[in-house]
């Protein structure tokens, strides 16, 4: 299970990742490889704010449908185009070519209050 030491993590099984005060969202390792192959991506649209632990989106895999959830508040500033017409990145590089949004967080200190990866690791065990 790849569980990279310099991300957070939520306990709905998304990471995150920040620069300045942007923040980079997508779904774990473990998320999707639970979900099965991930045939579509909902995504909001930029310029649409996100609210911390509200649904942002959904992704449908071939055996479930799953709520997205915004690990912190902020707005939409990018969305991953590329998942539109290629889900299946979130398989195959789910913290690298899969994120999913990039939110101009409002509050940059949410990000210290998400999960370490060794806290993560422990929830999914």
């Amino acid at each position: 299970m790849n569980v990279p030491a310099e991300l957070k993590y939520t306990k709905e099984h998304e990471w995150a990742s920040i620069e300045g005060d942007v923040v980079t969202i997508g779904i774990t390792d473990y998320a999707q490889g639970e979900l099965g192959d991930v045939v579509f991506v909902e995504m909001p649209e930029v310029g649409d704010d996100i609210e911390k632990d509200e649904s942002f989106g959904t992704i449908e895999a071939v055996k479930a449908v799953s709520d997205l959830y915004a690990p912190l508040n902020g707005e939409v500033v990018e969305i991953n185009e590329d998942l539109e017409d290629n889900p299946d990145l979130v398989n195959s590089a789910p913290y690298q070519n899969g994120w999913m949004i990039k939110v101009k967080v409002a509050d940059s200190s949410e990000f210290d209050g998400l999960m370490s990866a060794d806290e993560y690791k422990a929830l999914i065990g």
